[in-house]
């Protein structure tokens, strides 16, 4: 299987302006365009991965974030939180020493 990504080609330029070449340049951007915005499949033996968010605020579906050393990666409905906390009260307790 073939992971790499396949871009198109741009059609080599006539001597003088053709309407023809123009719109096959627009289409070959058009392509490169939806290539590069489409995510498609990869295959790697070595990745470095520098200057990652320590959350996922603001990151899309799938963008790799690391807390504590551990990479995660954020999934709809599920939130890893930034600065999560808490408090509570329930009723009242006295405590005594004697």
């Amino acid at each position: 299987m073939d992971y790499r990504s396949v871009f198109p080609t741009f059609p080599r330029p006539p001597g003088e302006y053709d309407s023809r070449y123009f719109q096959d340049v627009v289409r070959a951007l058009d392509a490169l365009v939806v290539a590069i915005r489409n995510p498609g499949e990869g295959r790697q033996t070595t990745i470095v991965l520098t200057n990652l968010q320590g959350d996922e605020y603001g990151l899309e579906q799938g963008t790799i974030f690391q807390v504590a050393g551990a990479l995660r990666i954020p999934q709809l409905n599920s939130a890893y939180v930034r600065g999560l906390s808490a408090t509570g009260t329930i009723g009242s307790v006295s405590v005594t020493t004697v």
